[in-house]
C-alpha cells in the first residue's frame, strides 16, 4: 500500500514523553498514530471517551467525602443492591 506524509504539531515535552511510551510498547510516533487513525476508522469516532477534565483534588475531595458517609453511624448502610432497592420501594 502507497504511503504518505503527514506532519502535525505538537508540543516539544509532549512528544518527548510519547517518544518514550511508545518506544516501551516497541513502536514509534508514527506507527502509534497510525494504530489510533485505523482504530477511529474502524469504530467511526475517537476510539476513547473524551471528557472533562477532573482534577486529582477533585477525585479526592469526593473519596474523603464517601470515607465520610460510610463512616456515618447516622448513615444507614446497605450491604448489597437488593437490600438497598426494596428500601428505596419502600
Amino acid at each position: 500500500m502507497a504511503t504518505t506524509n503527514l506532519c502535525i504539531r505538537i508540543d516539544t515535552e509532549t512528544k518527548k514523553q510519547a517518544e518514550e511510551l511508545f518506544g516501551n510498547l516497541g513502536m514509534n510516533i508514527s506507527t502509534a498514530f497510525s494504530i489510533f487513525v485505523k482504530q477511529a476508522l474502524r469504530v467511526r469516532g475517537i476510539p476513547f471517551a473524551i471528557t472533562e477534565n477532573v482534577s486529582a483534588a477533585d477525585d479526592y475531595s469526593a473519596l474523603q467525602e464517601a470515607r465520610k458517609i460510610a463512616r456515618n453511624p447516622k448513615i444507614k448502610g446497605y450491604t448489597d443492591v437488593e437490600e438497598a432497592l426494596r428500601a428505596l420501594k419502600s
